[in-house]
């Protein structure tokens, strides 16, 4: 979040995000972190998540799968995918940009991010994202501590 004084008044303006499904992993699957600091942070609306169909219908399909610690329940983690929702705004996509990214996976991230306007994908796959083949000059690359650096 930046401030800017201009009299007596602040701006504030909410950085937009788009959290990688192992960001969402890593912050569910541990007490503490740099990935659930950033989604506390989204839940106490110092940034603002951003979601399309493709990303929603991955998380979901990661409540499903085997990858959890015993830190959350399966009923823990369905109430902070839904409040994690409730704190993002839905992107409809329009325009496909691919090929771009290495691994095809992640174009759909990409895709997000310029549509939505984000100003940083947050990510623990940084290097896959460097490497693309177009570059948004605006949208920042960074890791879950790098963001939180960012918020303060």
């Amino acid at each position: 979040m930046l401030a800017i004084k201009s009299d007596f008044t602040y701006d504030v303006k909410m950085i937009k995000i788009v959290m990688d499904t192992n960001v969402f992993v890593s912050a569910l699957r541990s007490e503490g972190g740099a990935s659930r600091q950033v989604l506390r942070a989204l839940f106490n609306r110092r940034c603002r998540g951003l979601l399309s169909n493709t990303l929603w219908t991955e998380y979901e399909d990661l409540l499903g799968r085997s990858v959890w610690t015993d830190v959350t329940t399966a009923q823990e983690r369905e109430i902070l995918l839904a409040t994690f929702a409730a704190n993002c705004d839905w992107v409809k996509l329009y325009y496909s940009w691919r090929p771009n990214l290495k691994d095809e996976g992640d174009n759909f991230l990409i895709e997000l991010a310029v549509a939505g306007g984000a100003d940083a994908i947050v990510t623990y796959n940084v290097k896959d994202f460097k490497r693309s083949e177009l570059q948004w000059t605006h949208l920042k690359i960074m890791t879950p501590q790098q963001c939180l650096e960012t918020l303060k």
